[in-house]
């Protein structure tokens, strides 16, 4: 664990929202979805896939019709959601970047230091065994789940990581014994159940519907039949042998298990008689996939987006936002407001009187939530980047979107504009005819990042190894 002068030195004073008791402060519960594209769901415009749970979330809550996933792959979103951060500044902009430092300031660590008891389940991805990014060395108390993201692609794996010690499934994945995401499940309703008389922050990042395509029987089954099948594909060697032959219906099948389980997390809340008190927000990390047999195009995934996973183009990152919390958010209300999951950090830090790290990039949206839109502070824009694609960079200031493309070849390095209010897919580059928004969006990529230590891989590309 890092020294305590030197978070407190990292820390400017938050605004305090609740000024009584720690009893009274709210739970927080915060659910990831992974490779769920902001289609997929019913209230987001999915017209085969079911989503009743999440659908009646945003019936009792608040939807975002504008928020942005931290980046368009995995490690680099969780990097953003723990440290407030855009992948301009953030430690791990691309997977594979390499773990959270000492000197990273995570939302488990604020929230720690605002009374909170904090446990992450599911999918961590920022820090492996032996290294600083370990989630029990980064702000919490409790943690349950995969370290390593690879490990995440078999959802029968051999072991998990429970808080620094491993924990066995002899029978997985010959046998299949223990389905990941179940797991996940029981230990978050269990880490609800044993801290229901103090605050506590649930951090929830589920690996469904992230590949592999392989979901247990009972969801599997209602699904056959009901989508169209392709003929039997999918990727060679993989262990999921019969899911290979109805990817459509193990797919759907996995989207049902996860609204299934979304649903179990808030009716234990409420029968716990903690709803008033517990503020429940839902995502997702990324656009979706098109690996391993998954088929975002058959399932409309990225809706009336362009791109998908990987993609900075909106439906690469454009991703669903539900936020319930009965009496303080609106039931049934939906904004437009532009957010991002760096935005979460300022705001559980607001609601909870906590203390803000310096030099993040989020805003709070907790006046929005509560219907003051009047005292919403508004990005002046946001930022993304990642060495995929051969370099790439997006930014979205108001109704502009603009795109730094091949950023590592800069003899091929191309500029795209779109106006957003009338091109929502991105199909016509207009920034021929707006130079001067060129020239404002080129300030962002030149001036809004910092250079990472070591090899800046968004201008270098990678060497080839020497046979």
């Amino acid at each position: 664990m890092r020294p305590l002068f030197a978070l407190f030195a990292a820390f400017t004073v938050g605004s305090s929202f609740f000024s009584g008791t720690a009893a009274e402060k709210p739970n927080i519960i915060y659910i990831l979805a992974d490779d769920l594209g902001v289609g997929d769901v019913g209230c987001y415009g999915q017209k085969l896939l079911k989503t009743p749970r999440i659908d009646q979330l945003a019936a009792e809550g608040m939807r975002f019709t504008q928020h942005y996933s931290g980046s368009s792959s995995c490690a680099p979103t969780r990097s953003c959601l723990m440290t407030g951060q855009h992948t301009g500044h953030t430690r791990v902009r691309s997977n594979g970047d390499g773990p959270l430092l000492p000197e990273d300031v995570t939302i488990g660590e604020v929230l720690q230091g605002a009374g909170y008891k904090t446990a992450a389940i599911g999918k961590w991805g920022v820090g492996e065994e032996g290294s600083t990014g370990v989630p029990w060395d980064q702000g919490f108390d409790y943690f349950f789940g995969y370290l390593n993201q690879r490990n995440a692609h078999s959802h029968y794996p051999p072991f998990m990581w429970e808080h620094d010690r491993k924990k066995l499934y002899p029978g997985n994945p010959e046998f299949r014994t223990h389905y990941s995401h179940d797991e996940f499940t029981r230990e978050a309703l269990a880490f609800i159940q044993e801290n229901q008389d103090e605050p506590f922050f649930l951090y929830v990042p589920y690996t469904l519907v992230h590949v592999d395509l392989d979901v247990p029987a009972d969801s599997l089954e209602p699904w056959i039949g009901k989508v169209e099948e392709k003929d039997p594909y999918g990727s060679p060697g993989a262990q999921h042998y019969i899911y290979q032959e109805m990817p459509h219906a193990a797919f759907a099948g996995m989207v049902s298990r996860l609204d299934r389980d979304i649903g179990r997390i808030v009716d234990l809340v409420d029968e716990l008689g903690m709803a008033e008190n517990t503020l429940v927000i839902f995502s997702s990390d990324n656009g979706p996939t098109s690996a391993g047999g998954a088929d975002p195009e058959f399932f409309d995934g990225n809706g009336p987006f362009r791109g998908i996973k990987f993609h900075l183009w909106e439906g690469g990152v454009r991703c669903p936002m539900i936020a319930r919390w009965p009496g303080k958010v609106a039931a049934g209300s939906e904004t437009d407001h532009i957010s991002a999951h760096w935005d979460l950090l300022p705001t559980t830090a607001e609601l909870t009187g906590a203390e803000v790290p310096k030099g993040i990039d989020g805003v709070s949206f907790l006046p929005t939530l509560f219907g003051e839109a009047d005292r919403q502070m508004q990005h002046d824009h946001l930022y993304w980047e990642t060495s995929g694609g051969g370099g790439w960079q997006a930014a979205r200031k108001g109704k502009w979107k603009a795109h730094r493309v091949k950023t590592q070849r800069p003899k091929q390095m191309e500029f795209e504009l779109y106006d957003l209010s009338s091109d929502i897919a991105e199909e016509s580059n207009v920034a021929k005819q707006h130079p001067d928004v060129v020239a404002s969006m080129m300030e962002i990529f030149k001036n809004g990042r910092t250079v990472p230590e070591g090899r800046d891989s968004l201008f270098e590309a990678a060497k080839k190894k020497k046979k």
